[in-house]
């Protein structure tokens, strides 16, 4: 399920980034390139459809990203300790800190 989510989530925003970069932030954009799609649709139309476009998939990458974050598994939490954590040699504490001037102790 997760991996499904994942390229969802991919193609989204690979879909996202291109509709982006046709639009342009004034009007036009790429799109004023392509006449023969301004005259089908009329260039009110084509910005309407990029901007529709431009929030739908920017609300389906945002639920996309929480429903990846609520089914993924979360890693497992270890209660036991490994076998050299409970078999490692207990070292004595130092009984003072050593200085340049000699032995200190606490």
């Amino acid at each position: 399920m997760s991996g499904l989510i994942l390229t969802l989530i991919i193609i989204t925003s690979i879909l996202l980034v291109l509709i982006v970069l046709v639009q342009n932030s004034k009007g036009g954009g790429l799109v004023s390139n392509f006449a023969a799609t301004n005259q089908m649709m009329g260039v009110r139309k084509t910005t309407d459809f990029l901007e529709k476009a431009t929030w739908g998939l920017a609300i389906a990458l945002v639920v996309l990203c929480v429903a990846a974050t609520a089914t993924l598994s979360q890693p497992p939490v270890v209660t036991e300790r490994s076998y050299f954590e409970e078999n490692a040699p207990q070292m004595e504490m130092p009984q003072g800190v050593q200085t340049a001037e000699g032995m200190q102790e606490k």
